[in-house]
């Protein structure tokens, strides 16, 4: 009886830490709700914004504050728009494999599976990234306060390259 009692309660709680999991782009959630979804759209359109160098869009998403990582250093807002105005990295292409968000309050975190095509002083790179970006909400408007690339492991997908 008593092994009876404690399978089942295991059972249970296995069931809610299951539902507690964060969304994650390897399982994207099916359904996502109405902000979730301006989110995952917000994050695609900064990706073609980068790619076009609208940096006077970008200007106006970017908080006075968001910070950079990249893998050669990181930064702030400024340096961030001089160097996509500049050409000294060029977004050309990002091919989103997944992306999730999880909301908490006026803050989202969003992770993005990427192969980025890219231009960097001078020199054409492809990588595969796992992007985490940081959004806050503020009266009532998303702005990013930051956007994070972390080299994944696995082999470019894009063009192919399985």
């Amino acid at each position: 009886m008593k092994k009876s009692i404690i399978i089942i309660f295991l059972c249970i709680a296995g069931v809610s830490l299951s539902h507690a999991q964060a969304n994650l782009p390897s399982a994207p959630k099916a359904n996502p709700t109405k902000e979730e979804k301006e989110l995952l759209d917000l994050s695609k359109s900064k990706w073609e914004w980068m790619a076009d160098k609208k940096t006077d869009t970008l200007n106006g998403l970017f908080d006075e504050n968001c910070v950079f990582v990249h893998m050669g250093g990181s930064w702030g807002k400024t340096q961030e728009l001089n160097t996509i105005k500049g050409g000294f990295i060029w977004y050309k292409k990002a091919v989103v494999y997944g992306a999730s968000v999880n909301i908490f309050g006026n803050t989202a975190i969003l992770l993005n599976d990427i192969d980025l095509e890219a231009v960097v002083g001078g020199n054409d790179v492809t990588h595969a990234f796992m992007v985490t970006e940081v959004y806050l909400k503020e009266n009532g408007k998303w702005k990013m306060g930051s956007l994070t690339f972390s080299t994944l492991l696995r082999p470019v997908k894009m063009n192919g390259n399985k």
